[in-house]
């Protein structure tokens, strides 16, 4: 089986500028995170704020640690973010930032681990708001597919209306434009792309725009998108 794309410049895209992109512990890691159900959780008395710990963000981590286990499930992780028009992150967007930021795969989230996923979410705040750019609150076809060449990804036309009707915030008419991706799926949809292009690339050991896998290796890479 074999897929071809244009190379775009840079290689398959160059790497997003640091101020969109922060680097955590196992970054877009391919192994999804384990979410054990069957260990009880264990009941933690918060001890006060942590050395160094920013004073409000402690606050918020308690006040969504509901079972006071001292870490935070996927739905407490969910309860804690919120896009601008206070809808709840989307569940898929929550498990792909856990399996980020769980680095010891307990399937919960400590407050360090919170801490380097709030600051995440911040840089990627001021990349969405910076395409934006008539600040409605979500993205468009035409600002999305700005933010991907500004990374680098030149993808075609079919491409990315493909992902824009795949991370819209609602469902798809045969009338009229897609509805405007949220915040939470636009971090994802950046992610993903950005993850098979990196798996893509791996396989195209001669960098010439094709790859030939066989029927497993196709469904390990479309596995790995978050």
């Amino acid at each position: 089986m074999s897929y071809y794309t244009p190379n775009p410049p840079n290689a398959y895209g160059s790497n997003p500028p640091n101020v969109y992109t922060s680097n955590p512990p196992n970054a877009y890691a391919s192994n999804p995170a384990r979410y054990p159900n069957s260990q009880p959780r264990q009941y933690v008395q918060h001890q006060g704020l942590p050395a160094g710990a920013d004073p409000q963000l402690w606050q918020w981590f308690c006040a969504v640690d509901t079972d006071r286990s001292g870490a935070l499930s996927v739905t407490e992780l969910q309860a804690a973010l919120v896009n601008g028009n206070w809808t709840k992150f989307d569940l898929d967007t929550v498990k792909m930032l856990m399996n980020i930021f769980d680095t010891d795969r307990s399937g919960t989230i400590g407050f360090n681990e919170f801490a380097g996923l709030w600051k995440y979410i911040a840089e990627w705040q001021r990349v969405f708001k910076h395409f934006d750019r008539d600040h409605s609150g979500s993205i468009d076809g035409r600002e999305l597919a700005e933010a991907l060449r500004n990374f680098g990804y030149n993808l075609s036309p079919p491409l990315l209306q493909a992902l824009e009707i795949r991370y819209a915030s609602g469902a798809t008419s045969a009338y009229g434009p897609p509805p405007g991706i949220t915040f939470d799926r636009f971090v994802r949809a950046c992610v993903t792309v950005k993850t098979l292009t990196e798996t893509f690339q791996r396989e195209d050991r001669d960098n010439d725009g094709w790859i030939q896998l066989n029927y497993e290796d196709f469904l390990k890479i479309s596995l790995s998108a978050p």
